[in-house]
């Protein structure tokens, strides 16, 4: 893994570890996710992005087949669905339920780098680093990002912090090791 990648994902790990603290703080303690999982999955979410850099694959579907040969399939979930989450639950998100695949992709989107950054910002980013001026491929991003407009609005709504805290919740947090 590139050093500019593992940076990325201590920080992914970081945010989301910020995330379960404050959701366990509003009260969804029993409904959250292992922090061991959650960490584990923000850690390993890039596991395959180096070698796809070249190969141009999937990193997302290469990184979780690594995790499930490894026999960790609760991690290779986290891991696939890191990019595009295949089950929006906005009924569940409504009773403060997450699981550590929903916090751990929106924690990546909020990395750029390893910088905390707004979703609208991580989005421009992202328009321009992978839309290559595909208006398909832009469409489809833009439709993902709706997604992860919409669960932030469900992580923040009970929560003490804002979506805006998040960077400064993060540099005041202790190291994960």
């Amino acid at each position: 893994m590139l050093d500019n990648i593992r940076a990325h994902s201590i920080m992914v790990a970081r945010s989301a570890d910020v995330l379960l603290t404050a959701l366990g703080k509003a009260g969804s303690g029993n409904l959250l996710p292992r922090r061991t999982l959650t960490i584990t999955g923000a850690l390993l979410h890039d596991i395959a992005k180096t070698p796809c850099l070249d190969m141009r694959c999937d990193h997302a579907r290469q990184g979780r087949d690594i995790c499930l040969q490894l026999g960790y399939p609760e991690v290779a979930e986290i891991v696939r669905e890191h990019v595009i989450l295949m089950d929006f639950s906005p009924n569940r998100y409504k009773r403060g339920e997450f699981l550590a695949k929903e916090i751990v992709y929106y924690a990546d989107k909020r990395v750029r780098h390893d910088e905390i950054v707004s979703l609208e910002e991580r989005l421009d980013y992202i328009m321009d680093r992978y839309g290559n001026n595909d208006p398909k491929r832009l469409q489809l991003i833009n439709t993902n990002f709706d997604k992860c407009r919409e669960l932030e609005e469900y992580l923040f709504s009970n929560l003490e912090m804002t979506a805006d805290d998040m960077k400064e919740a993060v540099k005041q947090s202790p190291p994960l090791l």
